[in-house]
């Protein structure tokens, strides 16, 4: 979806983990989405994360989501842990304040950063309110 300049509509993104397509290796991978990148200068109002399947890992792995730096959607935590131990909605870090919305510099899709093991398990959506 383009941003159009002068538009103050806002906007919702949507991106898909699934571990059967886009595999569990340690690493950055990209979130698939049919709204194609975020554009550059979108400021991140909200959104949630729907786990359908539960993270799995035969390691210790820790994933997070991120679109601009480190943790700035979700958090680092263990796969075992909260927001991914369990089905269903959770909140991110933008909950539509200015200290917590983000403004992306470039343009981009969010990505899972998955460390420290692979995983072998899960799936989810992102859903993003953006203007």
């Amino acid at each position: 979806m383009a941003l159009i300049e002068g538009s103050t509509t806002v906007k919702t993104w949507k991106g898909s983990y699934s571990f059967a397509t886009d595999g569990g290796a340690q690493g950055t991978i990209t979130l698939r989405s049919s709204d194609g990148p975020l554009p550059i200068g979108s400021y991140i109002l909200s959104g949630i994360l729907e786990v359908t399947t539960i993270l799995g890992s035969g390691g210790s792995a820790t994933a997070a989501v991120t679109v601009e730096a480190a943790n700035d959607l979700v958090t680092a935590t263990a796969f075992g842990s909260s927001p991914w131990s369990s089905t269903g909605r959770k909140s991110v870090v933008p909950v539509a304040t200015g200290a917590t919305s983000i403004k992306t510099t470039a343009s981009r899709n969010p990505s899972l950063v998955v460390a420290t093991a692979d995983l072998n398990a899960g799936v989810f959506n992102l859903y993003l309110t953006y203007r």
